[in-house]
Order: structure tokens, then C-alpha cells, then sequence
């Protein structure tokens, strides 16, 4: 699987990005991010490890604690990805709206209209 699938993978599960969210504020060990859900430590190691996979955190051990970090560069390839679509249809919708603009009748003022036929 390609990064960019492995990413996206990764951030389709609302507990991973409940983890994602958690280590934005800083690292955690594995226990004080299993806290909030009801599920076993293994679960959430589970979980730990396709986002340690997908590049979105990195994992290590300080003495007998397991910590976890958010690596913000693992989120650059997907921002990147979403931000040439972004433009590609704010373009679009600034396109539509100039042309909404030039065939709207009330805004053509001082131009004759052509089906009307003077009499």
C-alpha cells in the first residue's frame, strides 16, 4: 500500500484520530492513551501500531514506559494532497461564479437585451 493510501487508512478509524488528537497536546505513554476508550492495552497497541506505520507517530521506550509522539510530517503528504484539490475547486467555483456573474441578466446594465425586439 502506497503512503498516501496508508495515511488515509490510518485516519479513517475515529479512535486513531481520538489518539492523533490526544498527542497534539504532547506524548503520552500507552496506558494514559488507552484512558478514554474501553478497550485492553492490546487493542490500543494495535491501533498504535498502523499509525506507527502510516508515519503519523513514533514509539519508544523510556525505561519501562512506552511513549508515544505525533510526527507532524507524517500528516504532510495527505495535507498536501488535500490542499491541490482545495485550490483545484476553490478555482472551479470562483470560474462558476464569474460566469453566474456575466450571464446574470440584473447585472448587465446598459446592455440591450438581445431577445428583446424594439417597437
Amino acid at each position: 500500500m502506497d503512503t498516501l493510501s496508508q495515511t488515509f487508512s490510518a485516519l479513517a478509524d475515529p479512535t486513531r484520530r481520538a489518539i492523533l488528537a490526544r498527542l497534539a497536546a504532547g506524548g503520552a505513554t500507552v496506558g494514559e492513551l488507552a484512558e478514554p476508550f474501553d478497550m485492553s492495552l492490546p487493542a490500543v497497541s494495535r491501533h498504535l501500531k498502523v499509525l506507527t506505520d502510516a508515519g503519523l507517530i513514533e514509539r519508544h521506550t523510556e525505561a519501562q514506559w512506552r511513549r508515544c509522539e505525533l510526527r507532524g510530517e507524517g500528516l504532510r503528504a495527505a495535507a498536501d494532497w488535500i490542499e491541490h484539490y482545495r485550490r483545484f475547486w476553490e478555482a472551479s467555483f470562483d470560474r462558476l461564479d464569474a460566469f453566474l456573474k456575466d450571464t446574470d441578466p440584473k447585472t448587465k446594465k446598459g446592455k440591450p437585451n438581445a431577445r428583446r425586439k424594439d417597437r
